[in-house]
């Protein structure tokens, strides 16, 4: 009984990891600090919004664009949109989750 148990466990860890998305795993902050400092302060300093000052990187703000998931600020720094240009191509891919977890992480702090 305990070799089924540990089977089927194993089983189901192997299939979790499998089909667990990496693209929208957490990154590290503490690069993505470094790379927003490089790359966003200059239109996002504070969490603040320089060009369209309604849409900063606040909580609430995030939360009522429904930008308050890591997946949805990937895809925004990745593709851009509006007046924020597209980073596909100056950033790599673990850059940009670096990035997307840190401003997400900011947000809870309150900048």
């Amino acid at each position: 009984m305990k070799k089924l148990i540990s089977i089927a466990l194993l089983a189901l860890a192997i299939v979790t990891v499998a089909f667990t998305n990496p693209a929208f795993a957490e990154g590290d902050a503490a690069s993505g600090a470094k790379i927003f400092s490089a790359n966003c302060a200059a239109c996002h300093a504070g969490g603040n919004n320089v060009i369209m000052a309604n849409k900063n990187l606040k909580k609430e703000t995030l939360e009522k664009y429904g930008m308050n998931s890591l997946e949805a600020i990937v895809k925004q720094v990745t593709k851009g949109k509006n007046a924020m240009p597209a980073f596909a191509g100056r950033l790599n891919d673990q850059q940009i989750q670096d990035v997307a977890t840190y401003v997400l992480g900011q947000s809870e702090k309150g900048w």
